[in-house]
């Protein structure tokens, strides 16, 4: 595959680090120069100049470029300055920081990743750089002093050696924190011989930084113990000044109890009576004419969340005429419901029982089942303004391969036998496609991606011809070939770092409900079922600072105001979800919110339930109060309750991320169906849309 990696690497730099706040010159003209790729594995070479941390060797990872932007913009250089990094791993870093300072010492703990840093900036002609293989906590003293240091490890404090090499008026970068899970990136300038300004600048996470003045082996795993059991402090204490870079860095709430945020929220909260009882003229106003409307979940196996949509949708469809309904599901599975809401003979003579991968529970249950039903109910009284029901996900690989080959059997033989041999080489991998990834990954396997891609090329060559004899078929059938293209790459890109992989499946997503709103026609309108993480604005929240973006960002970036984003919320109660992947769905217990998050503030009102307007609220204070970043849940098909700070809690706005937010104090786990009777591919589907 032949990649165009100057392009990349601006291409990087502009949307990246530039587009995120990072506007020293001399910064960007660094990272424009310097080759990414040539510091990483071959096997990685394609994912140079994604945003996201890649392995190297000796368990160690290349860093995330706005990371590293980051900490050398905060190093503010001058021309001249001499600098220590300590953490040398690839040498990326490090040869950013050549071509910004005049000299550059770098140290390096592990043998074998200095002595390849060496040979790779010397062969890339780095020679104001130096590598040294030595404890990195205790700095370089050969050449203090020095005017930055840069810190690519995380210790407990900032040691006392690198404080000491510093020169008078020195800047020291570097994460610290309790543990290598919970840390802060801080700059400390050099006043004085005894004096140091402290200044906290953005949440990070690092490996650790181990060496005499950092962490012991013991003292680390003491300290990764604890938090476990008890807990990490993620939020800066309220007497701290923690700047805010951009919109997407923690803060700290102006009134620390939150007293004054709750009274406030009793005032303004729209109390929800009821489900089926509640009147949602004020929400149906405040959409407006959104061509797209995102609702939300804050876990994936809440009854009130799905139930509640469903209401929401059937409001929006009766009174606002919208066109379709697209969920968090695979295509071709969702075709079948489509099918089955529309009362239309199967577009595709495939079998297979749908929505049967884990998490089976998220779609097979009697909320969306009841849902369904309406919808074709209402299809059937309004048959010159059908509903569809699609889905926007990319899993399916082996079934939309399926639905591919069984509609080119229809209509071009000759291009069915073409594209079967083309996927054949992923037939080995049909039980398991995440091992393909793997196996391509590890070089035992040749990459199918050219052979997928070519078939969905050929197939849109070939469309005006294709969708003369059924348009809506077609477009079904293209669809599952464009799954099975991004597919590929995804299962591929999952072993590569979860950055990657994340925004190849929103973009997939994206990218398709962009094709449902052309397929629909002119002026059609849309409605989205997706979890939280999904559906609410990634810059909003520290996915954006991982460099994530995701389908809500996307559609306000296309759309604007005319995209309307719904947030849901919840503080105890049941669930269902799994301990692990892949595992039996479980009735679980949801823990009560943590402090210091927006649930717990929810919760404190002591309305059982209500609607929160975000947009253009009645009290502006609102969102003045809201919009320092706090902790928020979210719970998937997994659930950790015993770590759930750790494995459910991040940071976000919420003001920024949604346009509403909808609450329900306390939850329960939605119903499973039980198994659905097999039906003949040729029949009407009538009563039993989940079955095969």
């Amino acid at each position: 595959m032949l990649i165009d990696f100057e392009h990349a690497r601006r291409r990087m730099v502009e949307f990246h680090l530039a587009g995120r706040g990072i506007a020293d010159p001399r910064v960007l003209d660094a990272f424009r120069s310097v080759p990414r790729e040539a510091f990483l594995p071959e096997s990685l070479a394609e994912f140079a100049y994604e945003d996201t941390p890649l392995p190297i060797d000796q368990g160690q990872t290349i860093s995330q470029p706005y990371i590293v932007a980051l900490t050398i913009q905060a190093l503010e250089l001058r021309e001249g300055d001499r600098v220590l990094e300590v953490g040398t791993g690839s040498g990326y870093a490090a040869a950013i920081l050549g071509r910004v300072a005049s000299e550059v010492y770098t140290v390096e703990r592990l043998e074998p990743l200095a002595a390849a840093a060496t040979q790779r900036l010397s062969r890339l002609g780095f020679t104001n750089v130096q590598v040294a293989c030595q404890d990195g906590s205790l700095g370089w003293s050969d050449h203090a002093p020095y005017d930055a240091i840069a810190v690519a490890a995380g210790g407990p404090h900032a040691p006392p050696a690198l404080l000491g090499q510093l020169a008078i008026g020195g800047r020291l970068v570097i994460p610290v924190g309790p543990n290598d899970a919970a840390q802060v990136l801080v700059r400390f300038t050099r006043e004085s011989e005894t004096e140091y300004r402290e200044e906290a600048l953005t949440e990070v996470r690092f490996v650790p930084l181990i060496g005499e003045q950092g962490w012991t082996t013991a003292a680390l795993s003491k300290a990764r113990a604890a938090s476990a059991g008890a807990g990490v402090a993620l939020l800066p204490a309220a007497s701290e000044k923690v700047p805010r870079s951009d919109k997407a860095s923690p803060g700290v709430s102006r009134r620390a109890d939150g007293a004054g945020i709750v009274t406030l929220l009793r005032e303004v909260a729209e109390p929800v009576d009821g489900i089926d009882t509640a009147s949602l003229e004020s929400l149906v106003e405040r959409v407006g004419d959104a061509h797209l409307v995102l609702l939300g979940e804050a876990t994936h196996g809440t009854s009130e969340f799905y139930r509640m949509r469903a209401r929401i949708t059937q409001e929006l469809i009766e009174r606002r005429g919208f066109n379709f309904v697209a969920v968090e599901a695979d295509w071709p599975d969702a075709a079948r419901i489509d099918d089955y809401v529309l009362g239309a003979p199967r577009r595709s003579t495939l079998e297979f029982t749908p929505f049967a991968r884990f998490p089976t529970w998220m779609w097979r249950n009697h909320e969306v089942h009841d849902f369904v039903d309406w919808l074709r109910a209402y299809n059937t009284d309004h048959a010159s303004r059908r509903v569809g029901f699609h889905g926007l996900d990319l899993y399916s690989l082996f079934t939309s391969i399926g639905v591919v080959l069984s509609y080119l059997d229809g209509v071009d033989p000759a291009a069915a036998g073409v594209a079967r041999h083309r996927y054949g080489a992923l037939t080995p991998w049909q039980k398991d496609p995440a091992a393909y990834g793997q196996a391509v990954l590890v070089g035992r396997y040749e990459s199918s991606e050219n052979a997928v891609v070519a078939i969905l090329r050929e197939m849109l060559e070939r469309r005006v011809d294709y969708a003369r004899k059924d348009g809506e078929r077609f477009f079904d059938a293209a669809q599952n070939a464009r799954v099975v293209a991004n597919a590929e790459r995804y299962y591929r890109a999952m072993y590569y770092g979860s950055v990657t992989s994340w925004n190849l499946r929103d973009t997939h997503m994206f990218d398709t409900l962009q094709s449902l709103l052309a397929f629909h026609g002119p002026g059609s309108k849309g409605i989205v079922w997706e979890h939280n993480s999904h559906v609410g604005d990634a810059t909003a929240t520290e996915m954006g600072a991982r460099g994530e973006r995701n389908v809500g960002q996307m559609c306000r970036a296309l759309l604007g105001d005319q995209a309307y984003i719904v947030g849901f919320g919840t503080d105890h109660g049941t669930v269902a979800a799994a301990s692990s992947w892949g595992e039996p769905m479980k009735r679980m217990r949801v823990v009560p919110a943590c402090d210091r998050s927006y649930e717990r503030l929810c919760h404190d009102t002591n309305i059982a339930a209500f609607a929160l307007h975000l947009r253009n609220p009645r009290r502006r204070a609102l969102r003045e109060e809201l919009t320092p970043q706090r902790l928020e849940r979210a719970i998937g098909v997994v659930y950790r309750p015993e770590t759930e700070l750790q494995s459910h809690y991040f940071y976000a706005s919420l003001p920024q991320q949604f346009d509403e937010y909808l609450w329900f104090d306390e939850t329960r786990a939605v119903r499973p169906l039980e198994e659905a009777p097999r039906m003949r591919s040729n029949e009407i589907p009538d009563t039993y849309p989940f079955g095969v």
